[in-house]
């Protein structure tokens, strides 16, 4: 939070960029760089989805979604890294098996996986988004097996295999001591009642959805682009804020159909404790690659499919000697006359600029 309230102030020093052109000049306070900053992930965005495009492929992409039933997102709020990490795991087993069966593709496929702990209202809500080409290299790399159009794999059987994946794996960590347990769920700490309690849940039936497929590479970059950095609640949404209430839009999903945008008023020391509850652990990736598209051989088999379905690699994007751009101009041109901007002084936290500037608005 303190990193949050400093972001882009003088608190964390800053730069004066001047106009090469028409000489407007500009503040422009550093960002605090945390990955749960709403001001801080659109510039961070656009650097990992350049990267992306390198590894996107001409072929037809599917979007799967995994989602915890809220018994099991309980235990998780008190221990975010080793059941965050378990979903993860279990999603991306199950989609690599189900794929690899001969009786559906039985291929080796590659996804990129997106930890979203939120629901819109702030709640905890932990669930995976996946996004997957729609097929994969067949035993000895030699060919490309697509799915059919339109479908990637049956729901009900992904369902079921990611419910007994996840449910050995959280049974595992239990026996292993790596679970913790607090208020009326201390109980569970006993290795019978934790048994008892996972019973019901081997019945029920288990989140797992794949939606339509993208319209191609671009519209997966788009939306990938929209939801890698995406924090619990994004500047846009919020209304009004003061010492005693913030008002936020929030989508209600239960409404089916006609107007689902709803305003919720929380008291603010709520709303700070809603947010807070989707800070990660130190370290902990929420954005990660399986299969083909693990970072040790994405290169190789992404050049792999590309020959096998005789598409060209995409134009470099790397720069090179000839960049006119020298290293301190910025890569927002001049909001006047849309020139280079260039920066002119830098000061350090807690400083003041010796030129005098207005400061620049910080972006949303």
């Amino acid at each position: 939070m303190s990193a949050i309230e400093a972001c882009r102030t003088e608190v964390l020093g800053g730069h004066v960029a001047a106009c090469s052109k028409c000489g407007h000049q500009h503040v422009a306070y550093n960002s605090c760089k945390n990955r749960h900053c709403p001001k801080c992930q659109g510039p961070a965005a656009r650097d990992w989805m350049a990267a992306r495009a390198e590894d996107l492929l001409p072929v037809e992409y599917f979007h799967v979604v995994f989602t915890l039933p809220a018994e099991v997102a309980r235990i998780a709020h008190w221990n975010k890294r080793e059941v965050y990490g378990l979903l993860f795991r279990a999603s991306a087993e199950t989609v690599t098996t189900i794929a690899a069966d001969p009786r559906r593709l039985g291929v080796r496929i590659g996804m990129t996986s997106v930890l979203h702990t939120w629901g819109s209202a702030l709640t905890h809500h932990p669930h995976v988004h996946m996004i997957v080409p729609g097929g994969g290299l067949s035993s000895g790399d030699t060919l490309w097996v697509p799915c059919r159009p339109g479908f990637f794999l049956p729901v009900r059987v992904l369902s079921r295999l990611f419910r007994r994946l996840f449910l050995e794996g959280l049974s595992a960590l239990h026996g292993t001591g790596k679970l913790a347990f607090f208020g009326d769920l201390e109980g569970l700490a006993d290795a019978e009642a934790f048994a008892a309690w996972l019973a019901p849940l081997r019945k029920s039936e288990w989140v797992v959805c794949a939606k339509p497929p993208f319209g191609g590479p671009e519209a997966v970059l788009a939306y990938l682009s929209r939801y890698t950095h995406r924090v619990a609640i994004s500047n846009n949404r919020l209304i009004s804020a003061d010492a005693e209430t913030v008002a936020f839009r929030w989508k209600d999903y239960r409404i089916k159909s006609g107007d689902r945008q709803k305003v919720m008023r929380l008291e603010t020391r709520e709303f700070i404790r809603r947010f807070l509850i989707h800070v990660l652990p130190d370290g902990f990736h929420r954005i990660r690659h399986y299969g083909l598209l693990a970072s040790a051989g994405r290169k190789r088999n992404v050049e792999t499919i590309r020959k096998l379905l005789g598409a060209a690699p995409p134009a470099s994007t790397e720069a090179t000697d000839t960049d006119p751009a020298p290293h301190l101009t910025l890569r927002e041109p001049c909001p006047d006359c849309g020139g280079a901007m260039r920066i002119i002084e830098t000061f350090r936290r807690g400083e003041r600029p010796l030129t005098r500037a207005p400061p620049r608005k910080a972006a949303a």
